[in-house]
């Protein structure tokens, strides 16, 4: 397989490595140069993917922000062809797969949005590796929810990376969900670490702390790029997160243990159903 990715950050590195490492093809583009010469150095890329190329490869997977990937996709559009399916792996996904769609019926290639359910808190190239998607999930969004070839062609296309699960979906209900499982985690995190104590946590934390504390260090360009495309949806979960807070701290002002146990109950048994225990 010859696979083509766009941008050699923590998830397009991910990949090169992971299919390097699975003995394909990779031919990659990134925008600093310097990258693109230590990937090939460091055995993950082949080459560079160019207009020259691009129609060799079975999959191209573009993993930079929406505008760019768009920018991408017109700009090499007259020169990917019909084999390549195309793969965003953006983080939001209803400000990118219409217009990519829209794209690819112009220039006739194959296009799927798509979302990889796995990261760190660091980002670029030299924290890529090989196993970052072992076992993680992958969200796609195909131009036809019914096309079974074309899903059972994007899964082949995607084994090397070694995701556990492939689930299919829409743009709006990708988005409704990573405003939750992912967004509000990293605005929760970012705000939490703002507390005039948290200068003086050491010797008084352990692994609560670390856990909530681990998506507070990040990329602050890209993930306000993402809130915005997303404000709608994360709005609303921010709006419902303070509405509970608040009825904690009621009852905590209060002195109220009834309703605070209650409170908590609550959110254990949530907690419960949510997991299946």
């Amino acid at each position: 397989m010859t696979v083509g990715i766009v941008g050699l950050g923590l998830i397009g590195g991910s990949f090169a490595k992971a299919y390097s490492a699975a003995g394909h093809r990779v031919l990659a583009y990134d925008t600093d140069p310097q990258v693109s010469a230590f990937a090939e150095l460091s055995g993950a890329v082949s080459g560079a993917l160019t207009e020259e190329n691009i129609s060799e490869c079975d999959a191209v997977l573009v993993c930079i922000y929406p505008a760019a990937a768009l920018e991408y996709m017109r700009k090499m559009g007259p020169h990917i062809g019909r084999k390549p399916v195309v793969i965003d792996c953006c983080g939001t996904k209803r400000v990118i797969t219409e217009p990519g769609m829209r794209v690819a019926a112009e220039y006739g290639f194959t296009y799927v949005g798509g979302h990889t359910m796995a990261g760190t808190q660091y980002s670029g190239f030299k924290y890529a590796r090989a196993n970052l998607f072992h076992n993680a999930p992958m969200v796609i969004v195909p131009p036809v929810y019914d096309d079974i070839e074309l899903l059972d062609h994007v899964k082949a296309l995607l084994s090397p990376a070694g995701f556990g699960r492939i689930s299919v979906t829409t743009a709006e209900e990708h988005d409704r969900m990573i405003a939750f499982t992912s967004q509000l985690a990293h605005v929760v995190s970012n705000a939490y670490v703002k507390s005039p104590t948290a200068g003086s946590h050491k010797g008084f934390s352990a692994g609560s702390y670390k856990d909530l504390t681990r998506v507070a260090w990040l990329n602050p360009e890209m993930w306000a790029e993402l809130f915005l495309e997303n404000a709608d949806f994360l709005s609303g979960e921010i709006a419902f997160l303070q509405e509970k807070l608040a009825e904690y701290k009621k009852a905590i002002d209060s002195g109220d243990r009834e309703t605070l146990v209650a409170l908590l109950e609550e959110g254990k048994r949530r907690k419960e159903e949510i997991d299946g225990r």
